[in-house]
């Protein structure tokens, strides 16, 4: 409650532009951080099942009759 009290008297602009400013200043290397894992992990992900799926088109085609095989 106490926050509330303190933030109640301030202006507009301390409370929706400052403290989420210094919030960034603070934290922006770890927001930052964590962004760049995160996207990094799901690059990764994706090449992964990419290179599977192409593995297992790969292991298809080779390894279907020999009629199959003519038609392409």
């Amino acid at each position: 409650m106490a926050v509330r009290e303190i933030l109640a008297g301030m202006p507009w602009w301390v409370k929706w532009v400052a403290i989420p400013a210094l919030a960034l200043l603070v934290f922006g290397g770890l927001l930052t951080t964590v962004l760049a894992f995160v996207i990094g992990l799901l690059f990764k992900v994706l090449l992964f099942v990419a290179l599977v799926a192409g593995l297992i088109y790969v292991v298809r085609k080779f390894t279907s009759p020999s009629r199959s095989r003519e038609d392409w």
